[in-house]
């Protein structure tokens, strides 16, 4: 049966390291015998530009029947001037609502390759494997009301507004607590419920949740200390289970644990396993049309698909192992470089897993 990948590229370097992706994707789709198609479409700046939005509805009747999609970037220093309502990031967050994926599953894994390019020492972080789990469509990214008014006293303010309903915080209970059943058996439910009504909601259900996954261990910690912990002892992590914003803030810290950005992606899905797979860096304007990429991130995204999407444990780990290989053969982009290694281009990473694919069978 065909299965049908949406593409959406984006802005910035998301076009490059999309392509190092579907170079890898191609050889498995042939060697595998997988059944993918693949349909490009614009989003963020991209879409702007032709189509004066950032998600058109040319996008959304892309990704609406499509069974994955694979995302690049958006944004860029040539869209910051535009209205909020129509900046590239609004086709990202349309994206996540419109499809309602909810799940957002970060991991951070150290390859034991990289443990000197993290700025933690390397015993601190060798060995490293954690899942943040953020919840990705409720919140205060999307809280109602919110805005800038001018108050009684003709000063401004500004305001937003953090609401979660009990169904909300039980489907991103619900998805952290099966994919803990699958690793460590370990679940941190991160919150501030000392000073937020919100999230000692957020706390209340969690506790309540467990009891239907008496298996799995539920902990609790406030975020503050949270990304304290993260930088301390981050391998007392296994899963990680936290709001929007909370999520968006901790998984960029845990980034830089595992040396760069550059090497971490990431999986939305929807309560069916339909999911969004990006990397969770951005688009990195400044280095754009360069070709120095790190496309790792996205081609671990693909991985993520295979086996989140398409169930196909087998194709995820090849994706995986080959990535290993591509690090143990010594070669590195330019945000991984170190003395000894040998830096090379985002497409000649492309190529180097592509080889070593091919080279395991």
């Amino acid at each position: 049966m065909t299965k049908k990948i949406a593409v959406l590229p984006g802005d910035g370097i998301g076009t490059e390291i999309v392509e190092q992706a579907i170079k890898v994707l191609d050889f498995l789709n042939t060697d595998m015998n997988l059944g993918f198609e693949f349909e490009n479409g614009l989003i963020g700046g991209a879409a702007y530009d032709v189509h004066g939005t950032p998600f058109p509805q040319q996008t959304i009747d892309l990704v609406k029947p499509a069974d994955a999609i694979l995302l690049g970037a958006v944004g860029g220093y040539k869209w910051e001037s535009l209205d909020i309502s129509v900046r590239p990031e609004k086709g990202l967050l349309g994206l996540r609502s419109t499809l309602n994926l909810f799940s957002n599953l970060r991991p951070a894994i150290l390859y034991p390759q990289l443990a000197d390019a993290s700025t933690l020492k390397p015993e601190v972080v060798s060995g490293l494997d954690l899942m943040i789990v953020r919840e990705l469509t409720g919140g205060i990214y999307f809280g109602q009301p919110r805005g800038v008014r001018v108050l009684e006293n003709g000063e401004r303010q500004g305001f937003n507004t953090a609401t979660y309903t009990e169904s909300e915080v039980r489907r991103i209970g619900h998805s952290a607590f099966r994919i803990a059943q699958k690793r460590h058996k370990k679940l941190c439910s991160v919150d501030k419920a000392n000073v937020l009504e919100c999230t000692e909601f957020w706390r209340e259900i969690m506790i309540d949740l467990s009891k239907e996954y008496p298996d799995v261990t539920l902990s609790h910690m406030y975020v503050d200390n949270a990304a304290m912990q993260l930088v301390r002892a981050p391998k007392q992590f296994d899963v990680i289970v936290t709001s929007n914003l909370f999520g968006d803030v901790l998984s960029d810290c845990a980034s830089m644990l595992t040396g760069s950005i550059g090497m971490l992606p990431s999986a939305s899905l929807d309560e069916h396993g339909k999911g969004m797979y990006e990397p969770i860096h951005g688009s990195a304007p400044d280095i754009a049309g360069q070709d120095i990429a790190n496309p790792l991130a996205t081609i671990l995204s693909v991985a993520m698909m295979l086996r989140y999407t398409f169930n196909n444990e087998a194709a995820a780990l090849r994706i995986e192992k080959a990535v290993n290989d591509a690090l143990d053969s010594n070669v590195r982009t330019a945000d991984i470089y170190a003395a000894g290694t040998q830096k090379v281009s985002c497409s000649q990473m492309g190529d180097a897993v592509v080889s070593a694919l091919k080279n395991r069978g």
